[in-house]
């Protein structure tokens, strides 16, 4: 399938359906939760069946391989901002979508999420349990961007980036000093007393 038909694929639009993509208005009105890791080893048989009964019981979270490897595992982690290159298998993404509205099932299906998370723990990267950027995960840590900012970015920072980490710190301070440009996981600048 094309780039575009695996957009409307996974976005739950039936093929042939005629859709209009420069709207603004979202075709469909879906809540999410992603979580991500990274798969330095191959899963044993046993690790994989106790993975597919686990996702039985689960039921509606999804768990998406994304092989690495080939070029880009040729790429130093330190040329780009983005490490997660040699050394890894794939790239895991945790996904859940629903449809309700309201906080009990918000609850239900983020901790569906998280559930399929920690069972993945024998499995994946540690120390750090590294995880990928563009799947903005908040449960890995939030930056309040004050005094402690550098320390609370360190947190989930260095799952995103690893070694990288503390160079974009130094980018950050020189083009952001005062932090203008900032979210709850954005790069944070180094500390300051006062």
């Amino acid at each position: 399938m094309s780039w575009v038909e695996s957009v409307l694929f996974w976005t739950n639009i039936t093929a042939g359906t005629p859709v209009n993509l420069l709207s603004r208005v979202p075709q469909v009105l879906t809540h999410l939760k992603r979580k991500s890791d990274y798969l330095k080893n191959p899963i044993p048989k046993q690790g994989l069946e106790f993975i597919f009964k686990r996702m039985i019981e689960l039921e509606s979270v999804m768990l998406t391989f994304n092989p690495y490897g080939g070029r880009m595992a040729e790429i130093p982690p330190s040329e780009k901002p983005f490490p997660h290159r040699a050394g890894n298998l794939a790239k895991l993404q945790y996904a859940t979508n629903w449809d309700e509205t309201g906080v009990e099932a918000a609850e239900k299906y983020i901790n569906l999420t998280r559930k399929l998370y920690a069972y993945m723990t024998p499995f994946v990267s540690k120390l750090p349990r590294e995880a990928y950027l563009n799947y903005r995960d908040l449960d890995l840590g939030i930056n309040h961007n004050g005094r402690n900012s550098y320390f609370e970015g360190a947190v989930y920072g260095i799952k995103y980036f690893k070694e990288n980490f503390n160079r974009l710190v130094k980018i950050k301070a020189k083009v952001d000093p005062q932090n203008f440009f900032r979210n709850e996981q954005s790069i944070p600048v180094f500390p300051y007393w006062k």
